[in-house]
């Protein structure tokens, strides 16, 4: 169990009309997993391929070819599970769900209903105020995905492109845990962050590799108070489904939308009925899809052409010694080793490739210095420039000398800046930048002495007014610095002009 240090948040509450209502929601989100091959066949999961072209014929409902399973797929679901402080089930299942849909091929979709491979497990998610809520997974299963449907080419027909067909999936089914639209999308986030500090999962919501399903229902405050203690869900209200959700600020805006909806129609006197919808974002409303099928709608039953899938403690237990350290021991450990404001730390572990180039900028340095020129001005840069930490001009081992140099003296803060676009514009060493320009840091106590004599014989009504005040002795550290060029340091300057006007 992970260690819940933080309070939890305070439910979202929505005003209707005549009461206040309290929002729960549960997710199920679908992850594709991080494999080149299918969960059934060898076909290649390749995104941006053409149409129908990464297709094999289990995936194409060909009679008599059989489904063959992926280790690999297998492997990361069980990577995932442990990741999610979950339980790993030596002893799974596939089960047959059957729907008929034109780019559903054999008529049914391999599942995992009764035994699924991962069972329950755990996510921490921080909200950013010092408050977390700890969400419960209550299982993930393998499934295989459909294929694509696509109306808008021609006027008089539909298209079905097939290549996402049999594509493995791990849908990872929460408890209702969550009390808001902001801790849902946060909820998403974190639980992509596992993923893909994991490698299973590339979490790439544009092309659909991760994306949600959400239920959405609302209570009388008090009410869910009452789920916990009796583990009643009527005491949740009716749920809705929104489908297919690949969008963070959409889950939000859709969970609102929907809860409001919901209260509408109870405080009018009506009832929710439990259904499938789909959320329109240019007219931010959720609209019916289906009527909400229960288990027996989908006539499961276990798949005759899969045995039970059996795995070894010893093969689990490898795959555990091979985890890697994930966002939450990450954050404690730049938290503890360097020094790091809780802020920095999340900001910098907030991708495994930020973390890890951080990691080498601060390598042997000052760590806080190292997190404020990776975060303000190297991050800041790239947002700007719309690049990525793996396209970025400055490599972490010229930051990394960049703040040796300023450590060391070399070169004052300031001066550093203008080494920093002169290497990212150029992609220059700064070692080299400094010694070509000229831009070494003036330490000789006699040259710094002849500045600040210079600037204080040619102001001598500022002189008397710095004794008088001497906080104006920053007037003349300006001076001494603005006549070096800035290649001064500071701290002598400071040091020097103080002792020159007796201060």
């Amino acid at each position: 169990m992970l260690d819940l240090t933080y309070d939890a948040p305070a439910p979202k509450v929505i005003s209707g009309a005549k009461h206040d209502w309290e929002l729960v929601i549960g997710l199920e989100v679908h992850a594709q997993v991080a494999s080149k091959a299918k969960l059934f066949s060898g076909a290649s999961t390749q995104f941006g391929a053409e149409p129908n072209s990464n297709v094999a014929f289990v995936d194409a409902g060909m009679p008599g070819m059989l489904p063959v399973i992926n280790e690999g797929c297998v492997a990361l679901a069980v990577k995932t599970g442990l990741g999610l402080n979950a339980q790993i089930n030596l002893v799974s299942a596939f089960d047959r769900k059957n729907y008929f849909y034109p780019d559903l091929p054999q008529g049914y979709q391999i599942s995992q209903l009764y035994h699924p491979i991962v069972g329950e497990g755990e996510v921490l998610v921080e909200m950013g105020d010092g408050t977390a809520r700890l969400v419960r997974i209550e299982r993930i299963h393998l499934e295989q995905d459909a294929g694509k449907s696509i109306h808008d080419m021609d006027p008089t027909m539909s298209f079905v492109d097939l290549n996402r067909t049999g594509v493995a999936l791990m849908e990872i089914v929460s408890r209702p845990d969550i009390r808001g639209p902001e801790e849902a999308a946060a909820y998403v986030l974190k639980l992509r962050q596992i993923l893909r500090y994991l490698g299973t999962c590339d979490g790439n919501m544009q092309n659909g590799n991760l994306r949600a399903d959400v239920n959405v229902s609302v209570c009388r405050p008090g009410d869910y108070e009452r789920y916990q203690d009796s583990q009643d869900f009527s005491h949740l209200g009716t749920r809705c489904e929104i489908k297919n959700m690949n969008s963070t600020r959409f889950i939000q805006m859709a969970i609102e939308v929907e809860a409001r909806r919901q209260i509408a129609l109870i405080e009018d006197g009506k009832s929710v009925v439990q259904e499938t919808r789909l959320y329109d974002p240019d007219k931010n409303e959720t609209r019916s899809m289906r009527s909400k099928e229960e288990a027996h709608d989908y006539r499961y039953f276990p798949d005759p052409d899969l045995l039970p899938l059996e795995i070894e403690q010893d093969w689990v237990d490898d795959i555990k010694a091979s985890l890697p350290e994930l966002p939450d021991q990450k954050k404690a450990r730049f938290i503890s080793d360097f020094g790091l404001s809780d802020y920095d730390a999340s900001v910098l572990t907030a991708e495994v490739v930020n973390a890890a180039y951080f990691e080498q900028v601060a390598a042997g340095r000052d760590g806080k210095l190292a997190a404020n020129w990776v975060i303000n001005e190297l991050f800041g840069r790239l947002k700007k420039e719309g690049h990525s930490i793996e396209t970025s001009p400055v490599s972490a081992a010229q930051l990394g000398a960049l703040i040796g140099l300023i450590k060391d003296g070399v070169i004052s803060g300031k001066i550093a800046k203008d080494v920093f676009e002169i290497c990212y514009t150029t992609g220059r060493d700064p070692q080299e930048i400094v010694d070509t320009e000229g831009m070494k840091q003036v330490t000789d106590t006699g040259a710094i002495e002849a500045a600040v004599d210079e600037i204080i014989a040619a102001n001598p009504a500022q002189v008397e007014k710095a004794k008088a005040n001497p906080k104006l002795v920053g007037w003349f550290v300006g001076q001494v610095m603005k006549s070096t060029g800035g290649k001064a340091n500071p701290a002598a300057v400071n040091q020097i002009v103080s002792a020159r006007l007796g201060l």
